[in-house]
């Protein structure tokens, strides 16, 4: 389907530089635009790419001027990314939906399951799960006892939900993800092996969560694992049993949350953070990228390192670390003057 930039404008509140009649039937990266596609600017270092770019339209933010003339029709918006992703939504809105409850899946006679329900092929669906309208149940996913899973939500290929736990509004979990898996509990005996503590919580997820590819969230000893509201999880990330993450707290890729972690709200976390078992985590706090975390940290901080340190005392500290080679020469240097000073003296 072919959209003009009047109309895309329109959508986007945004002010038109050039050819309203322009016309774009798919998208495109900035750097790999070709005519026909819609592209966008979000981050000043490509901004060499607007003058290179082959896109027939191009997303900008209001304060963007031109140094030279370009091709592409602008269209101005507050923030050209966001309206990218609009964009992206709506695209996606517009594919075709899959409904139906397909002959190979296997439903209990006790679930409850909503309008305009998906069900794949080879999925399974246990006793006295409920099941909201809209949700697609991709092949090969499988739904615990008593789970509950909430409009609009979506399950990829592979994923499994474990008995009793319960998922809210329009979240999405990509393939593989595993949800109400026991957690990692074990008690120390006499002998010196390890007896099993039995992991009889669940998991709740609110409304709005979306989780990556190949991640763990553990059911609690006692109690509720506990994903709140708006929370975006990378692939490949473990949250043990009994931890809390705050809403609208995003982490990248391969972060560990040990047992019983309190996360607040709005943080935001780099690729392979560890955070330690029964601590508190503030909100509006950064974590640089393999940062490893072992006490409370207060709201809006922001740490970087292992074991990690304010971020300022961090980059002071790696500044120095860079140097320590031409140090040690200095300092062997004023070890050998300091020798022959002595050896001069009477």
């Amino acid at each position: 389907m072919n959209f003009k930039a009047s109309v895309i404008a329109e959508f986007l509140k945004g002010e038109i530089v050039g050819n309203p009649d322009a016309e774009v039937n798919n998208v495109s990266k900035i750097e790999d635009g070709q005519p026909g596609t819609i592209a966008f600017l979000g981050n000043p270092k490509y901004e060499k790419y607007v003058y290179e770019t082959r896109a027939t339209i191009l997303l900008v933010n209001k304060d963007f001027k031109p140094e030279k003339e370009i091709s592409p029709t602008l269209i101005k918006v507050d923030n050209a990314y966001e309206s990218f992703a609009s964009l992206l939504e709506l695209y996606q809105q517009g594919k075709p939906q899959k409904t139906g409850i397909r002959p190979l899946s296997s439903i209990d006679e006790s679930v409850k399951i909503g309008e305009n329900v998906y069900v794949g092929e080879y999925s399974v669906i246990e006793q006295g799960a409920k099941i909201g309208n809209n949700v697609k149940i991709y092949p090969q996913v499988y739904i615990g006892d008593g789970v509950e899973i909430g409009e609009g939500s979506i399950l990829y290929p592979g994923v499994k939900v474990y008995e009793g736990c319960k998922i809210g509004r329009n979240c999405v979990f990509h393939s593989g993800t595993i949800i109400g898996a026991d957690g990692f509990g074990f008690a120390p005996s006499a002998n010196n092996d390890y007896k099993k503590i039995p992991q009889i919580g669940i998991v709740i997820i609110e409304d709005f969560v979306e989780i990556g590819a190949n991640c763990c969230v553990d059911r609690a000893t006692m109690g509720a694992t506990i994903i709140r509201k708006g929370v975006k999880l990378d692939n490949l990330i473990q949250v043990a049993h009994n931890v809390e993450i705050g809403e609208n707290t995003v982490m990248a890729a391969q972060t560990g949350i040990a047992g019983s972690a309190k996360i607040g709200k709005n943080n935001m976390f780099g690729g392979q953070v560890a955070i330690n078992g029964h601590i508190k985590i503030g909100d509006n706090v950064k974590i640089g990228a393999q940062s490893g975390v072992l006490s409370d940290v207060k709201d809006g901080e922001m740490l970087q390192g292992s074991s990690a340190i304010p971020f300022k005392n961090f980059w002071k500290s790696h500044v120095i670390f860079t140097k320590l080679p031409e140090m040690r020469q200095q300092l062997n240097q004023l070890e050998r003057e300091f020798k022959d000073l002595k050896k001069s003296m009477p």
